[in-house]
């Protein structure tokens, strides 16, 4: 029983971190590209 909720507990946080740095990667890209915009809208 102990070692089927270990099982379960590993895998979700594995699941997490997974999700978490693809997440972060997506939001990091969203970020410059529209910083990168507000750059050029100020320069025009």
């Amino acid at each position: 029983m102990l070692k089927t909720i270990l099982i379960i507990i590993i895998s979700v946080t594995i699941f997490g971190i997974i999700l978490f740095v693809f997440v972060r990667n997506f939001m990091k890209k969203k970020i410059e590209y529209y910083l990168k915009l507000n750059e050029k809208k100020k320069i025009k």
